[in-house]
């Protein structure tokens, strides 16, 4: 039989040269709301943020995590951002024109209240949502540019109530009601008990919780819709591999 050692040298020379794309590094964001995902001695914590890297790391994709602001993790989304994703958000119409949502990953439990020093039988002569929302006389401090949830956006978007808005984080808010800046606001009930148990100030605020409050809602991680339907099915198969969707109140925020 024949030999042909040069084309065969030639097809081995070729064959080692052809390039195989790289599989493409995911830019994972997340914005500060502890005791979801936020930062303590400069290190990041929380007990989402955790679980949303077990479930990239599950998936086997290249991942990058960084901490930026809600509005610029969205605006990213809005603006065409490539191989990005980012955690626990709520599913709005809103947000789904802009990015591809997973399954979900963790389901809230119903907001509470928080009431500031001095106002606790102001709002708590109030037994109804629709009755505390009517008071012209009290405060209602809300973050400006996030969602507490359909019901409660369309509750606070026609309240009667003043309506202090402001751009801030969370523990900020909390810390502007300590000092009496608004009579109330809403919180998710993680955020509030990381809270107290991290700020003195806490102690000056009053927990009160209405019976017809919505119920909590399911946080998800969104991608951008150039990210393909393979690597949304690996997400949703991690996220079913790593335990599914956390049961409300079963998180264990970290300390």
């Amino acid at each position: 039989m024949k030999q042909y050692p040069l084309l065969a040298g030639l097809c081995c020379a070729l064959l080692g040269n052809t390039a195989w794309p790289a599989p493409p590094q995911y830019t994972v964001a997340w914005r500060d709301k502890p005791p979801y995902h936020y930062i303590e001695n400069g290190q990041p914590r929380g007990f989402l943020l955790a679980r949303a890297r077990a479930i990239f790391d599950a998936a086997g994709l290249s991942t990058r995590f960084v901490n930026e602001p809600q509005k610029r993790i969205w605006a990213n989304f809005q603006h065409g951002a490539t191989h990005y994703c980012s955690i626990s958000w709520y599913r709005l119409p809103e947000r789904e024109a802009a990015a591809q949502f997973s399954q979900p990953i963790h389901e809230d439990l119903p907001h509470t209240i928080l009431i500031a020093p001095g106002m606790a039988q102001r709002v708590q002569a109030h037994g109804t949502l629709e009755s505390l929302l009517s008071d012209t006389t009290l405060t209602l401090g809300a973050i400006e540019g996030v969602s507490y949830g359909p019901v409660l956006d369309q509750a606070i978007k026609t309240s009667k109530n003043q309506v202090m808005s402001r751009t801030v984080e969370t523990t900020q808010m909390m810390r502007m009601l300590a000092v009496g800046r608004a009579s109330f606001m809403f919180v998710d009930r993680e955020d509030w008990d990381f809270f107290r148990r991290k700020e003195k100030s806490a102690q000056n605020l009053v927990r009160y919780d209405l019976p017809n409050m919505p119920p909590g809602l399911r946080r998800y991680i969104v991608c951008s819709r150039d990210v393909p339907p393979d690597v949304m099915n690996k997400l949703n198969q991690a996220i079913a591999a790593t335990g599914g969707m956390n049961n409300p109140g079963h998180s264990k925020p970290a300390r």
